[in-house]
């Protein structure tokens, strides 16, 4: 793409509104990532009698091995919901700025 295209693209209304969307919802998710990880962290530093409570009696499972096993899970399913809004509401804006820029250079 020339470099008057790009500049059709960032002065399209929707460039910003797709860079907000996409910086808001990384943001949102890196701090929700950020937020169960150090809660684990802190969990193991200062509550080490919770993590080390086993889960039903006779069981070698404890709270704190399931607590890391669901983490795993949940960065999963986090990273999953991140997928399907890149690949589907933000690649749909993108594909609109390219065509929009497109139909402007002709």
């Amino acid at each position: 793409m020339s470099s008057s295209m790009y500049a059709h693209i960032r002065r399209n209304p929707r460039f910003a509104e797709l860079v907000a969307k996409r910086t808001r919802f990384a943001g949102v998710l890196a701090a929700i990532v950020l937020i169960v990880f150090y809660g684990f962290v802190l969990l193991v530093a200062f509550a080490p009698e919770l993590i080390g409570k086993r889960l039903f009696e006779g069981s070698n499972l404890t709270f704190g091995i399931l607590a890391g096993l669901l983490q795993f899970i949940f960065f999963w399913v986090l990273t999953f919901v991140y997928v399907r809004r890149a690949n589907g509401e933000f690649d749909d804006i993108n594909k609109e700025l390219v065509k929009a820029a497109w139909k402007e250079e002709k």
